[in-house]
């Protein structure tokens, strides 16, 4: 009887533990492999949000200047934040704190997060115009799941 209790505790705890690597491995996968990102003419890096709507050549070519002209925009915008993100940790962390400066450029730095998502929705809009219907059911459904992974992002930070 007692080496039969062992094989079952035995077996109960190879359970467990096979349950636990399988759930690790569900989220390390879940959270390792991002939804493949879309071609984006001009964009930087390998990661592009149009990669796999199967544009044409004459609509590459119509997304092209869009594109250059909003990675511009981001790209300038995205420069002004991060100075001000800058001078906001320098002035909280002085030993004298100016709470209205503070505020102030707390306001700046909504003011151009605002910008920045007036840029995204007209570029989504202008993309939009570019795109037959079955891409653009498509698309909407990358960008529904890549808003579902950045709403995720503290959970996936730990914070």
């Amino acid at each position: 009887m007692r080496s039969k209790g062992w094989t079952l505790i035995l077996i109960f705890s190879l359970a467990i533990n096979a349950a636990v690597l399988g759930v690790c491995g569900y989220h390390y996968y879940r959270y390792t492999r991002a939804a493949p990102s879309a071609y984006c003419p001009l964009s930087p890096g390998d990661q592009h949000f149009y990669q796999g709507l199967g544009l044409s050549d004459a609509q590459i070519e119509r997304m092209e200047p869009l594109a250059r002209t909003f990675h511009a925009k981001l790209g300038k915008l995205g420069g002004e934040t991060e100075k001000k993100r800058e001078r906001l940790v320098y002035l909280l962390s002085r030993e004298e704190v100016d709470s209205g400066r503070i505020e102030r450029l707390r306001e700046d730095m909504a003011g151009i997060q605002e910008q920045i998502q007036r840029e995204v929705i007209t570029h989504l809009l202008d993309v939009r115009q570019i795109l037959n219907p079955e891409q653009k059911e498509h698309f909407f459904t990358i960008l529904r799941r890549s808003m579902k992974q950045e709403n995720n992002w503290f959970s996936k930070q730990g914070g």
